[in-house]
């Protein structure tokens, strides 16, 4: 249902990663999430097509009250490309930010590549389905490599959905 709400007159699906089943972050945050990737080509902006992402999640029954909440559908703008937003020193400063500060405080601009997508599992695995070979630009480094760089037990959390 999520997945054919994105697709609009200006943007086109190219590839569905497989369905996981994940722990909810933070632990214990509630029930196990389902989680997907998406490669899509459009020609909106990365605001635009944020902003259609949480267009597509308020149809679909979700109501933003507090950060990392409980939710019915997280749509996320991972990356795109090899743009950074809004720049290399604040992706920097959101990229090292700890947790107990993620928790609570949210940026007020996109941030692209998603800050923290190398330290999560739940993301890496389901977009090594879909853009194995993306290189972030600032690490460097392709999903596979820094899925690679996680340890097994997290990779083990992400288990596909039959």
């Amino acid at each position: 249902m999520g997945i054919r709400a994105v697709q609009t007159d200006r943007t086109v699906i190219r590839a569905v990663s497989r369905f996981y089943r994940t722990p909810a972050f933070p632990p214990g945050n509630g029930p196990d999430f389902v989680n997907a990737a998406l490669a899509v080509e459009t020609d909106l902006a990365p605001a635009d097509f944020l902003a259609l992402l949480h267009r597509t999640e308020a149809g679909l029954g979700r109501v933003r009250r507090e950060r990392w909440a409980p939710r019915t559908l997280d749509l996320d703008l991972i990356a795109v490309g090899d743009v950074v937003l809004p720049d290399a020193q604040t992706h920097k400063t959101w990229r090292e930010l700890g947790l107990e500060a993620q928790m609570s405080t949210a940026p007020d601009t996109l941030i692209l590549p998603h800050p923290r997508l190398q330290e999560r599992a739940f993301v890496l695995v389901p977009l090594a389905d879909v853009a194995s070979d993306w290189v972030h630009p600032v690490l460097g480094q392709s999903v596979a490599a820094m899925l690679d760089a996680l340890p097994q037990s997290q990779r083990d959390e992400v288990r596909i959905l039959q």
